[in-house]
């Protein structure tokens, strides 16, 4: 048995540079962490020659064709057979479980690609550094799958830590650690507040006609690209945080403009709301339309924002320093 264990993240500044439409003309960078919270993915041998698979649905079938997870059944396309030569034909039990509910912002689906392809790796007895398991979840999402989706979440969730990441017009992506002293990275901690709106969705239609708006909005996003390059200089110098929430808020106002339904109505609502009540700023996290409502506030003024949105559900976060681990075999 194999239990592979994958943060899920929180991006602050730079998503949507990301996107093939932006990288491949010019540089696009973000800045994000990996979050103390995870999915993890259980791989194991079972008695006979199927498949079970457990995530928010099972599925039992004994062919791979016949899967309907399309990230399982292309991951097992390319693995399944492997394992069975190693375990003398048996087929395969997996099990997926989260501390967070998907489509909520946190980068869930890219975190479950990278983990399992994580797990199945080892499971054959291959070794996968970071790169590997970050390349390989992007192709399979991007290319394989044709996800309307960028990088930034498969190598946020392979790498781990606070990271400043750049994805270049070659393809390539350059991961570099945001190099802060410790004190900083907790005063981050301290000030961010995580609350969750209640709405879930899919990021592929806002991905989808951010895509296609892309050379409309490239000024836009340049600005959003640069805006995660002058975060990167705040956390290594030490400025404090209040500067790093005004960018969030710059941010969050430019990324309002990039495509419908990333914001609006209640959203909107709870964030002035927030604000008024002494938050430096925030953003809904992921593609937006709901998920999760991060801020950035002193921590003398978390209560009356508490207060301000106490109709939503208010979650712990810390930074995690590693990415996709294996943390079983047995």
């Amino acid at each position: 048995m194999i239990i592979s264990r994958t943060p899920f993240r929180i991006s602050f500044l730079g998503g949507g540079t990301d996107l093939p439409a932006f990288y491949e003309e010019e540089e696009g960078a973000v800045l994000s962490t990996a979050i103390d919270k995870y999915i993890y993915i259980t791989v194991n041998d079972r008695f006979d020659d199927t498949y079970r698979l457990s995530y928010s649905k099972t599925e039992i079938v004994d062919s791979v064709d016949k899967i309907e997870h399309k990230i399982f059944k292309n991951v097992l396309g390319k693995y399944a057979a492997d394992a069975k030569r190693i375990n003398g034909g048996r087929g395969l039990e997996i099990l997926s479980m989260a501390d967070i509910p998907g489509g909520t912002g946190l980068g869930s689906s890219s975190s479950f690609t990278v983990g399992l392809l994580h797990a199945m790796k080892a499971h054959n007895g291959t070794f996968q550094s970071a790169e590997d398991l970050a390349s390989e979840a992007s192709r399979i999402e991007i290319e394989d799958l044709r996800e309307p989706i960028g990088k930034q979440d498969q190598y946020a969730a392979a790498y781990g830590g606070l990271q400043y990441i750049r994805f270049l017009p070659d393809g390539s992506v350059s991961v570099e650690p945001v190099i802060c002293q410790t004190s900083t990275k907790r005063e981050l901690e301290q000030s961010m507040m995580v609350f969750y709106t209640g709405m879930t969705r899919s990021a592929s239609g806002i991905l989808a006609e951010q895509k296609q708006s892309t050379g409309d909005k490239r000024a836009t996003l340049r600005a959003m690209r640069d805006l995660s390059g002058r975060l990167k200089t705040i956390l290594e110098g030490g400025e404090g945080l209040k500067r790093a929430g005004e960018l969030l808020h710059e941010g969050w106002m430019m990324k309002k403009t990039l495509a419908s339904g990333i914001s609006g109505g209640s959203i909107d609502e709870w964030y002035e709301r927030a604000l008024k009540a002494g938050a430096w700023g925030g953003k809904i996290l992921g593609a937006g339309g709901g998920g999760f409502l991060m801020l950035l506030c002193d921590p003398s003024k978390q209560d009356s924002v508490r207060r301000e949105l106490s109709e939503l559900r208010q979650i712990q976060v810390g930074l995690e320093n590693f990415g996709s681990r294996i943390i079983f075999v047995g």
